[in-house]
């Protein structure tokens, strides 16, 4: 397969979320491969902290800071978006880390209420938002962020939380891909183990079992998730569609 099938010269991707961890390898990924990159996040130092990395690749890049949890905030980006270029690919990987910091501590739910505003309802109405306008169009890529123990469930708070919500968002991709076809494909990606900021400091016992559930013995990266992205989003991906792939190594149980 020629390495232009895998390339995203000239092409403008939005990627929610990419101020850090995943979404943040996802926007360095994607500009590594050609595309001008729209980074967003709540944080407008580190957005603009992204936007100098995409600019030493010799890529374009624009930082839009919004809150995703929020009607105004949806509002903002994809008219903010819309209005400054066409967008080719758009990924939805904004989420809540109900796992580090303050929110580590706060109900039930409060996490299942902030995780389905930002996880669930802000992929649902930004998908439908930028899809529609990419059908319009006549072309474009959607690119969801799920869990991979959505389907098969996961034991305590967070198992259930996760699974609800995911499971919504991998739910969700299957249908909008059928409504969208086929001028625009729709695809999920959902991670197992991957070492963000809470895989970085995760006891012992999170730090083995990571492991032990992966068939490759080892934790994911951020990059892992990026490289499938970029796969996805670029010409090689052109037949996969309404698809939930799991980046996870191969699950072991």
């Amino acid at each position: 397969m020629p390495d232009d099938d895998f390339r995203l010269t000239g092409r403008w991707a939005v990627v929610t979320g990419s101020t850090r961890g995943i979404g943040k390898a996802i926007a360095l990924e994607l500009a590594s491969a050609g595309a001008n990159v729209i980074v967003n996040g709540r944080d407008a130092a580190a957005a603009d902290a992204v936007c100098t990395a995409i600019r030493q690749l010799k890529r374009q890049a624009v930082a839009i800071v919004t809150d995703l949890a929020t009607d105004a905030g949806r509002t903002k980006l994809v008219e903010r978006t819309w209005s400054h270029q066409p967008i080719d690919v758009w990924v939805n990987n904004a989420g809540v880390d109900v796992l580090t910091g303050e929110s580590a501590s706060w109900t039930f739910e409060e996490k299942l209420s902030r995780l389905w505003a930002l996880d669930a309802t802000g992929t649902i109405e930004l998908a439908r938002a930028c899809g529609n306008r990419m059908r319009e169009r006549g072309s474009g890529v959607i690119i969801n962020i799920g869990w991979d123990q959505a389907e098969t469930g996961m034991e305590g708070d967070s198992g259930e939380l996760f699974a609800a919500v995911k499971g919504a968002v991998t739910a969700f991709t299957r249908s909008l891909a059928k409504s969208l076809a086929p001028q625009v494909r729709v695809n999920c990606i959902s991670p197992g183990w991957i070492r963000t900021a809470w895989g970085q400091t995760a006891p012992e016992y999170w730090q083995r079992r990571a492991v032990e559930e992966s068939l490759v013995q080892r934790w994911g990266e951020p990059e892992d998730v990026a490289r499938t992205v970029r796969f996805l989003a670029s010409p090689a991906g052109s037949f996969i569609n309404g698809q939930v792939i799991a980046v996870n190594g191969g699950r072991a149980n």
